[in-house]
């Protein structure tokens, strides 16, 4: 089926808006091959299905989860919504990031006991178990588990209970890519 934006083509700068990256970035991309781009005139030019499927291709199926790279920092992302999931891990992905997504707070529990992961990213208002609620429990399988809560409903008491549960970072939706890598970066400092 051939959908409307399978043939647009995006300018450098439409490309760094889209990847929320820098230049450079983009260009040590082209240079590594991992971005298709085609040189008209003096300009690249990006197909955006190209870029989306290099994205997708970025995070890891589900047979290799448990080969993930050495040295790479694993990284679950719990969220109910899908796309919110798919920005996250495409974000982390970018920052070098090996990413897992799960939809539900059981789930998550699930994997944590399964596989050892060095950084939660979790929505704090999920359907059944919500984000707070999950750190409690995530608390019990790895206690120094460094934490990133994302909420879309920043209250101050959800703030406060979160801190006391000793989160590393706080998202507030919406945020941009370089908020989440900073704050990614920042919680797995320490």
């Amino acid at each position: 089926m051939h959908r409307p934006d399978d043939d647009v083509f995006l300018t450098t700068e439409e490309v760094l808006e889209y990847l929320q990256v820098n230049l450079r970035t983009v260009y040590r991309l082209i240079k590594a091959g991992k971005i298709p781009a085609v040189r008209v005139g003096r300009q690249w030019r990006f197909r955006k299905r190209d870029i989306d499927r290099w994205l997708d291709g970025q995070r890891p199926s589900p047979a290799t989860i448990s080969t993930f790279a050495v040295g790479r920092k694993r990284v679950l992302v719990v969220d109910d919504e899908e796309t919110m999931r798919d920005m996250l891990s495409r974000t982390l992905v970018m920052g070098d990031y090996e990413v897992e997504t799960v939809g539900d707070g059981s789930t998550a529990l699930e994997r944590m006991r399964m596989g050892s992961y060095d950084l939660l990213v979790a929505d704090l208002k999920m359907p059944g178990m919500d984000g707070l609620t999950l750190i409690q429990h995530a608390r019990h399988i790895r206690a120094n588990l460094p934490i990133i809560i994302v909420t879309g409903f920043s209250s101050e008491s959800s703030a406060i209970e979160a801190v006391n549960l000793g989160v590393s970072g706080y998202l507030t939706k919406p945020f941009r890519i370089p908020e989440v890598l900073e704050t990614a970066r920042r919680a797995l400092a320490g």
